[in-house]
């Protein structure tokens, strides 16, 4: 018996459902695009809509929209009027997938989505932010944190997802690997940081949980 599929299997059954386009969403993701395991999935999903009911965010910035999965689970959570989410996507291929979920979710006042590198759109975007979900290319990790921090209100969150990588981590050569050095050395960048409170969530494939402290 897998073990872990079988608790994975658990959890999701006592804990709230996916909502139907959700649910049509992750099944699309799998059927018709590519490397759909990047899609965060039904528990993770869970955690960020209660994560924006605990924080209450009015500002929302996410880095790698693949599908939309993430970011209608977020915008599910919002309450607020003046809530609103920015999603930046490097792959403009997934527009269409994105934007006809998004509507189906009836979410598209709270969501702006954002095509092309986070790294040259981060600076555009004016606004401050509650929360960030980091869930882009893994290489520029580092880049993005130190970009987004000044962005983050003091109090505000800072998500980052896939900061295990595989296991990858705890390899002492990693092979001119790009990625795993860029997961890496964000790791260290937060773990050094002192302007944050941080925690690791051992869920999938780790999960950075960060806070930034009041200035």
């Amino acid at each position: 018996m897998d073990t872990n599929f079988e608790l994975e299997k658990y959890i999701a059954a006592h804990i709230n459902q996916e909502s139907e386009t959700l649910k049509e969403l992750f099944r699309y993701t799998h059927i018709h695009i590519l490397r759909a395991r990047m899609l965060s999935g039904h528990i993770q999903g869970q955690l960020l809509k209660m994560v924006c009911k605990m924080i209450n965010p009015t500002n929302i910035l996410e880095i790698g929209t693949f599908t939309g999965y993430s970011v209608i689970s977020m915008a599910e959570g919002l309450s607020g009027n003046e809530s609103h989410i920015d999603t930046i996507e490097i792959n403009d291929e997934l527009q269409p997938t994105i934007e006809k979920f998004i509507n189906k979710a009836n979410l598209a006042d709270k969501i702006t989505l954002h095509f092309g590198d986070a790294r040259e759109i981060i600076p555009t975007i004016n606004k401050k932010y509650d929360l960030v979900f980091i869930d882009g290319d893994k290489r520029q990790y580092p880049e993005y944190y130190k970009l987004i921090f000044p962005s983050v209100n003091p109090g505000g969150y800072i998500i980052a997802d896939n900061i295990l990588w595989n296991g990858k981590v705890l390899e002492p050569d990693t092979n001119n690997d790009d990625y795993t050095k860029g997961v890496i050395e964000f790791n260290e960048i937060v773990k050094n940081d002192k302007r944050v409170e941080k925690v690791i969530i051992p869920f999938r494939d780790g999960l950075f949980l960060i806070r930034k402290m009041s200035e």
